[in-house]
């Protein structure tokens, strides 16, 4: 049993801690240092969630009680007398008077929130800046409330629906099973609106589930109206609303908690509420959903970082906060070795390098830089001693610290960056540096080992000088330019196949794009890699583009070869390419309001061709090319080198420019942890390429596997079924298969994910491939009934949960046409 009384020390703070053996929670038997033990494990994910919000509380002075003798329970806003003076606060005034509420942000304030039996903590959407000005809110949310009759099920079927339609407004929801009965449903916010707006915007939304499936849901808080279906309550967006913060205890029998989610659990069969238990693992192995949410500094690139450290136990800063962009700071580490720390500031975190040899002073010697995990950028002003026992222990001081000047940012590759250090720092004044990765080393070392070179004065960002290697010391990648060498020199110990040795006789033969049709993946798991050496690689959520480049021209191929040059010509500018001829295979994308590839955003631009057309819609929706290998490289075929060969072609032919085209990334970690990094940015998958595998044109290969976090299914619209009430006029839902034979396997109905562009367009397209025949080979009598028939010519493509038992699509959402595939390539994936 623990002691009565303890006094801890938390985050810097020290607080006494009492009455620790007290039961809780009476029908589990759970005490006060159960819940004090579970909100320490979580704060570093609940904190961020509740970041800068002024909170309300219920609090339970004598516990919860039981189902039938419920505790006494206060609700509190304004914070005691007694509340300790360090405590964070934000006065807000209200009509009559000021409120002082408490704002969780630091691990102390939810210790002494758990002290005093605060188990719930409620926050609006909105936060408050550093004067304590409310701002617009930054999330939306929705409270899916099951009424009688109703269970999380139906939740489910509601969260699924809601969901198709914020994404195709460009928001990405993230579902919290809500620890009482229902799914909280929240969506991060750029703040550009006001609380009344988000509110407006979410009342519509509800009215439309309510419109389009009255036997589901409703939108009226009438408890007569709610049975059997379920309440989607968009009333707590409004400002003087709250929501329980993810994370948080309930306050009911049992100690069930608002727990983040992911989709695919969502959709899983026998989901069901999370208890403090279940979610303390779920955090201890790294799972937080809500990242994807968070605004106030817990970005996903921050969780390495949070996930190395006790917020409890060290005083390094663990909340994050606002830049301005283009800081530095370079401190002096005395832990086990000493070495520096060299972090600059990117895109809202301090991207950080290790220094074991310290800063170089000349340029003639380069020192090792190690990669090392992103910072929050409250690390730029920390001056400290890391207690003993806690990763870095030691003390830490600011060697130099000022703003810098980019000239170069590749992610994973080279930064060029010139730092105006602070007056009398260590720098003494203003010095050039360039961070070049080495792509040395095995498995998790090779990600972080890179060079840092000090650039001799004057010389201009683009070139630079190395200092010559050591004896046995290889040279880094990507430092051609520093021997004046061209683009592209091949190695002198690349293997000379059959064809390299017609190179000097194919010099000046066109390139026939014919023959240079894409290689094609097959679908798989981890299972599928084991035995070989892999590359890793984002799965861009794009389109299939090949590109053919002859002295005077590019022109870029669909993956069924169609010339879709004018559509993207932005990408076709001869002085984006290198004066040769070449082959390149990609992905073009468009990114979205999210910072993410948006395949529904694309099919704005896929079906252009009319140069005005194509010219308003570079501007409304820019494009980029995803490069991930070439083909063919000024008269050498090199297809039957291995991967590993081409992708070294790859980067020394392609040179970041101005051009909207880079080279996708090679990630260097374990595949799981790609994909878990994948599934919460939102991302589509991961592809796995075996580093000896040749490029098989026209073919699907296992060498090549594309592992999706969300499964999607490439489908043949052969039929369509009119809408009823708002729909009527259009289409309510569109009948899918797979090609078997001349005919189609009917794999279901698809009503969900049509933006309203795709709706207006959708009937004149169907009209215009009608038939009497239906294409399928079996379709179920209730879906035959008002069924019209189309020419099975166009290709789609639906996310799904799962084949159900009779092979049809279950819970199928439209995610757009896929104009670049032919109705014989589709294949199932499950």
């Amino acid at each position: 049993m623990p002691a009565a009384k303890e006094r801890v020390r938390v985050a810097g703070r020290e607080l006494t801690l009492t009455n620790l053996d007290k039961i809780i929670y009476p029908e589990t038997g759970t005490t006060k240092a159960d819940v004090l033990a579970y909100y320490a494990a979580v704060a570093h994910v609940l904190v961020p969630a509740a970041y800068n919000r002024p909170a309300t509380r219920k609090r339970w002075v004598n516990g919860v009680g039981t189902a039938d003798k419920p505790g006494e329970v206060f609700f509190q806003k304004n914070l005691e007398d007694s509340a300790p003076g360090w405590l964070p606060r934000a006065a807000i005034t209200h009509k009559d008077r000021t409120i002082y509420y408490p704002m969780v942000n630091d691990p102390a304030t939810l210790t002494w929130f758990g002290q005093i039996n605060s188990l719930e903590i409620h926050v609006p959407q909105w936060q408050v800046d550093s004067h304590g000005n409310q701002l617009n809110p930054d999330r939306l949310v929705l409270d899916l409330d099951p009424g009688e009759g109703a269970g999380l099920e139906a939740c489910v079927e509601v969260a699924l629906l809601a969901r198709t339609i914020l994404q195709d407004v460009g928001l990405d929801p993230v579902p919290v099973t809500s620890g009482s009965k229902g799914i909280h449903l929240y969506a991060a916010l750029d703040r550009s609106q006001t609380s009344d707006q988000i509110s407006a915007f979410a009342r519509e939304l509800a009215r439309a589930l309510e419109a389009d499936h009255p036997d589901l849901a409703v939108s009226d808080m009438k408890k007569t109206l709610r049975k059997g279906k379920v309440l989607v309550d968009w009333s707590q967006n409004n400002a003087a609303k709250t929501t329980i913060v993810p994370y948080s205890l309930r306050g009911r029998p049992t100690p069930m908690v608002a727990a983040p989610r992911t989709w695919e659990e969502i959709s899983s069969p026998g989901l069901s509420h999370l208890d403090y238990k279940a979610v303390i693992r779920r955090v201890q192995e790294g799972t937080d959903p809500f990242a994807a949410v968070d605004n106030a500094g817990n970005d996903p690139r921050l969780e390495k970082y949070r996930s190395m450290r006790d917020p409890g136990k060290t005083p390094e800063p663990f909340t994050g906060t606002a830049g301005s962009g283009n800081t530095f700071v370079i401190q002096e580490h005395h832990a086990s070795r000493l070495h520096y720390d060299f972090r600059l500031e990117h895109e809202g975190v301090l991207v950080s390098w290790a220094l074991p040899k310290g800063v170089p002073e000349s340029g003639g010697k380069n020192h090792l830089a190690v990669q090392t995990e992103d910072h929050p950028l409250d690390y730029g002003s920390f001056e400290g001693t890391i207690p003993k026992g806690e990763y870095g222990a030691g003390e830490v001081t600011i060697w130099d610290h000022g703003t810098y000047e980019l000239d170069k940012w590749i992610n994973g590759r080279e930064v060029i960056a010139t730092l105006t250090g602070s007056e009398g720092g260590g720098l003494g004044g203003t010095r050039k540096f360039a961070l070049i990765h080495t792509g040395r080393g095995q498995g998790k070392d090779s990600e972080g080992q890179w060079l840092i070179h000090l650039m001799e004065p004057g010389r201009p960002g683009g070139r630079r000088r190395h200092a010559p290697p050591r004896e046995g010391q290889e040279e880094p990648p990507g430092t051609e330019s520093a021997h004046e060498e061209p683009h592209g020199a091949p190695n002198q110990d690349e293997p000379r196949h059959d064809e390299l040795r017609q190179e000097a006789l194919d010099k000046n033969v066109a390139v026939r794009p014919g023959e240079y049709r894409p290689m094609m993946a097959a679908s798989g798991d981890a299972a599928d890699l084991e035995g070989s050496s892999w590359q890793f690689e984002l799965k861009w959520d794009g389109v299939r583009a090949i590109l053919v480049g002859d002295e005077d021209s590019v022109r870029i191929f669909s993956r069924n070869g169609n010339d879709v040059t004018t559509t993207y010509p932005e990408l076709a500018d001869r002085t984006c390419w290198p004066a040769r001829p070449f082959v390149a295979d990609g992905e073009i994308v468009a990114i979205g309001a999210a910072g993410r590839p948006d395949f529904g955003l694309l099919q704005g631009r896929m079906k252009l061709t009319r140069p005005a057309e194509v010219a308003r819609a570079r501007t409304a929706i820019p494009v980029q090319l995803m490069l991930f290998d070439l083909l063919h490289d000024d008269g050498t075929d090199l297809r039957r080198l291995p991967l590993a060969k081409r992708r070294q072609r790859l980067e020394a032919f392609f040179t970041a420019s101005a051009c909207p085209a880079g080279l996708s990334p090679v990630l260097e970690d374990r595949v799981d942890h790609i994909l878990e990094s994948a599934r919460e940015l939102g991302l589509e998958g991961v592809m796995a390429k075996r580093t000896d595998s040749r490029y098989v044109s026209g073919q699907r290969t296992r060498t090549w596997i594309k592992l999706k976090v969300e499964q999607t299914q490439e489908v043949v619209v052969g039929g369509w079924r009119p809408g009823k009430g708002g729909r009527e006029d259009t289409v309510g839902s569109l009948l899918v298969g797979i090609p078997d034979g001349t005919k189609l396997q009917y794999a279901g109905r698809v009503g969900s994910g049509f933006s309203g562009r795709e709706l207006a367009e959708l009937r004149q397209t169907v009209d215009r491939l009608a038939r009497k025949t239906s294409p399928f080979l079996d379709v179920p009598r209730p879906d035959a009934a008002d069924a019209h028939w189309i020419a099975p010519e166009l290709v789609g493509e639906v996310t799904y949960s799962e084949w159900t038992g009779t092979g049809r699509l279950r819970h199928p959402v439209w995610r757009g046409w896929r104009l670049d595939k032919d109705p014989a390539e589709v294949v199932r994936e499950g």
